[in-house]
């Protein structure tokens, strides 16, 4: 598996982690929607939460943050939208990214509420 992958899957484990440690219920992942995906979906109480989670080894480029593009926003989005019909949600929502920094030994999480809507 190449290098990019196996990042992207290690930040998507400390993702989980960091937001069951928050309270969040995990209730989907890699959740798909034609050609949308969505990397988290968690729900805390009354509060359906769409993760997008973007993980980075170097900062030599940016954030992690900073790669969630308005193309990825709207697929996510979009995804989204069949996922409350499908479930029937009738609550709350909101978009959040958890930039996950893996450097050397240190791991860092930034969660980022409303990150896009």
């Amino acid at each position: 598996m190449a290098q990019h992958n196996e990042t992207g899957k290690h930040g998507e484990e400390e993702a989980v982690r960091y937001l069951l440690e928050k309270g969040y219920e995990i209730m989907a992942r890699n959740y798909r929607y034609q050609h949308a995906e969505i990397d988290l979906i968690a729900k805390k109480e009354k509060l359906l939460v769409f993760v997008e989670v973007k993980a980075r080894t170097n900062l030599s480029y940016g954030n992690p943050e900073e790669f969630v593009s308005y193309t990825k926003a709207k697929l996510v989005m979009k995804a989204a939208e069949h996922y409350v019909f499908a479930h029937n949600w009738l609550h709350d929502l909101r978009f959040d990214i958890v930039a996950v920094t893996l450097a050397g030994n240190e791991l860092r999480i930034k969660h980022i509420e409303d990150a896009f809507y």
